[in-house]
């Protein structure tokens, strides 16, 4: 047997600008964002939502590239369609996109501007990976979770077969621009959600931002703009600290380290039906493996207090009925959650825990006792 063997680099700038009033005509941020790449087609998706809660969006994106329109062509006018997590539910929005894409004849070179929540940019990113393999993404979150977080990473998915994500890509996004103007119509429920992902990166890299959460939680709670901009600003850092830095972007191996408290969330929204929005079950995922870590010897119950008392102070409760249902043969349907976690990577479970707030361990099984001494103690903190 003979082989050859060559290790193959691929260096891909990631970038995330930060603005406000995007389509302002006199707003270069876009501009200047896609001048490598101009000019090109442009093709704008918005999240359906946005109509109402923004009705001169519309307007406002034409009437920008019809002031660029040397540099941008946009092929047709922004197309609106459904967001949040129903849109990731079947193949159909990523169907009627391709199709879009085909009709105006995208290609490689083209851009796809999404705008809109985490869902749909999960859901729009799906499609420019699978067009050509590969149509520029640029990504607009509009909410404070997709700015803080998944706005800036690089998957891109769909749900199947009962389990979040089952279907996705890597794809790293040509650009992303959070606009914070974007923010001003979100309900209380959607600013707060993001919250989470900004404690949850905080408790695995920067202790420093993790007590800047505490002195600022009041501020946070009341959406001041400026405390916002900066959870926003210093989460979408540290996300892209370990991208660059972390050694797995595409995760490769079988550790997830950013999904501190995600194998219980992901398990949470399918079993709510996604009643409960992806922070909250962050928000009640981690307040449970810290509570788990606490309870093994690794996590002192000190830094265990001060997490689920952050999280309580931004507004998250700590516990979900959710966490008390059982499957057909009667063991909780939770500990499902564990082997679907597995199975997405494959190789033996690895899930992350929490040794000190800026540290994390990874961990390969977890007691089933123990989580469930872990609920019971959440539901009796959430009953005082």
């Amino acid at each position: 047997m003979s082989v050859i063997r060559r290790n193959i680099q691929v260096a891909w700038p990631l970038r995330v600008f930060f603005t406000e009033n995007v389509f302002a005509p006199d707003n270069s941020t876009l501009r200047d964002a896609l001048a490598d790449v101009a000019p090109h087609k442009v093709f704008v998706v918005l999240e359906d939502s946005l109509s109402q809660a923004l009705p001169e969006l519309e307007h406002q994106i034409e009437k920008y590239f019809a002031t660029h329109a040397q540099l941008l062509s946009l092929v047709r006018p922004p197309l609106f369609v459904c967001g949040g997590e129903p849109a990731k539910n079947s193949i159909t929005l990523v169907s009627n996109l391709l199709e879009q894409f085909h009709r105006h004849h995208l290609d490689r070179q083209s851009l796809l501007i999404a705008i809109g929540g985490g869902a749909l940019l999960d859901v729009a990113g799906f499609a420019a990976a699978t067009c050509h393999r590969g149509v520029r993404l640029v990504r607009l979150p509009t909410t404070t979770l997709s700015q803080a977080d998944s706005g800036v990473g690089l998957k891109n998915s769909l749900n199947a077969f009962g389990q979040k994500n089952y279907i996705g890509t890597f794809a790293p996004p040509f650009a992303v621009i959070n606009d914070f103007n974007l923010l001003a119509t979100l309900k209380p429920r959607d600013k707060r959600c993001g919250y989470a992902e900004a404690v949850k990166i905080a408790c695995l890299r920067d202790p420093k931002f993790f007590a800047e959460l505490e002195r600022n939680a009041d501020r946070l709670v009341a959406f001041e703009p400026d405390a916002m901009k900066r959870l926003i600003h210093r989460s979408a850092e540290l996300n892209l600290d370990h991208l660059a830095t972390g050694g797995d972007p595409f995760e490769t191996g079988t550790a997830r380290p950013l999904n501190f408290g995600h194998w219980a969330a992901h398990k949470l929204e399918e079993l709510s039906r996604f009643r409960i929005m992806h922070g909250e079950a962050v928000a009640i995922g981690m307040a449970l493996d810290v509570v788990y870590a606490r309870d093994s010897g690794l996590l002192a119950a000190g830094d265990t207090g001060r997490i689920l008392t952050l999280l309580e102070r931004l507004g998250f409760p700590l516990f979900a009925d959710e966490l008390l249902n059982a499957d057909d043969a009667n063991h909780p349907a939770l500990l499902a959650g564990l082997e679907e976690f597995r199975e997405h990577l494959g190789g033996e479970l690895s899930v992350t825990l929490l040794a000190e707030i800026g540290r994390s361990v990874e961990v390969h099984e977890m007691d089933p006792r123990r989580i469930a001494a872990a609920v019971a103690e959440l539901r009796a903190r959430a009953g005082r």
